[in-house]
């Protein structure tokens, strides 16, 4: 798992480094502008991994209500002190940094509800107990999904995941996908722009928006099988906007082809695997769903970029994992990476 972290890791600082040079030397005139951030937040978030392996997982059990509070605090404080940029309030400032609280919440999360359910094990064959766990993550979903969907999304797979983990009874599963279905309808409803991003998805050429979308298909199709060669990228001059941030994954099949690409997701795939052989030989039940909260995470989070990249689904702004620019997300990825290594050194 280690070795997989670290080629992944090292991987996409090479990528992010490729994709963001143009970018950084036209705002910034520096072209390692993007790296040199990144490296600083990799730094910080590989520090977190150690402390986070070196500490025995039992003891998070006693801070999780409280971390979880600590969450939808510094969730509410974004909607009337955040930062604004690219029209979205996601960040706070603390000094010179800032931080996305959302990226935060993904951990957060995994950990109070390895706690809850954990405590409410006995209890989970029966619908309300199901029904009771998920309505406590309704405020960070809602807190988050004000100005971050895709994150909220991702909150909310990780809780079924770990409730359907959990639980004894899977018929259960299909009212709370109804219910889930209602839930997502009403919630796009709520603003005009949701229901607009499922019309620039279906026909991403009859709309102004849909430019990215188009452009980083025209970056997927033009790399074949082996790409045009790292750094040699055409979409990225400007074509792709921001590419090295939700399209990078287009950056990617362009200049190292479907191989390339394959290679990327394979080294995904071994980190979920690992993660599935941690929590399936964990020594306790809280360890196992702190595990599978990771893999749910991990996974979610790669299928969503690489299908809104693939114009699979609508265009939800989501980061590839360890890859795509953004210091808090490889930060608190790490720090996550860290509580699965603690779990994992006391499998047998």
């Amino acid at each position: 798992m280690m070795a997989a972290l670290c080629m992944l890791v090292l991987a996409g600082l090479l990528i992010l480094y490729s994709t963001s040079a143009y970018n950084g030397q036209i705002k910034f005139q520096d072209p390692f502008y993007y790296l040199k951030k990144q490296l600083f937040a990799t730094a910080l978030g590989a520090a977190g991994m150690y402390a986070a392996a070196r500490i025995d997982y039992h003891l998070w059990r006693h801070v999780a209500v409280l971390g979880y509070l600590a969450a939808v605090l510094l969730s509410i404080a974004v909607l009337f002190v955040g930062d604004e940029y690219n029209g979205s309030k996601r960040w706070l400032s603390l000094g010179p940094l800032s931080f996305q609280p959302s990226e935060f919440a993904k951990v957060a999360v995994i950990l109070f509800l390895a706690h809850v359910i954990t405590k409410n094990i006995q209890e989970m064959g029966k619908m309300r107990t199901l029904l009771k766990i998920m309505a406590m993550i309704l405020p960070i979903v809602g807190l988050v999904g004000a100005s971050n969907l895709s994150t909220a999304i991702i909150i909310l797979g990780i809780a079924v995941v770990l409730v359907f983990v959990a639980s004894p009874k899977y018929g259960q599963f299909v009212v709370m996908g109804l219910l889930g279905m209602g839930f997502m309808g009403v919630f796009l409803a709520l603003e005009s722009y949701r229901l607009e991003r499922i019309a620039i998805w279906r026909n991403p050429e009859d709309y102004e928006k849909g430019y990215q979308t188009l452009q980083g298909l025209y970056a997927i199709g033009s790399g074949g099988l082996f790409g045009r060669g790292l750094g040699e990228s055409v979409q990225k001059l400007g074509f792709v906007p921001e590419a090295q941030n939700d399209m990078i994954f287009s950056i990617i099949c362009e200049e190292l082809g479907l191989f390339g690409a394959g290679i990327i997701l394979l080294l995904f795939l071994i980190l979920i695997w690992r993660f599935y052989v941690t929590a399936s030989r964990a020594e306790d039940l809280f360890g196992a769903l702190i595990a599978s909260g990771a893999m749910a995470h991990m996974m979610i989070q790669v299928i969503l970029n690489i299908s809104v990249v693939t114009n699979t689904i609508p265009n939800t702004g989501i980061t590839l994992p360890f890859v795509s620019y953004g210091g808090t997300s490889v930060a608190f990825l790490l720090i996550e990476m860290g509580l699965v290594f603690s779990v994992s050194s006391l499998v047998k």
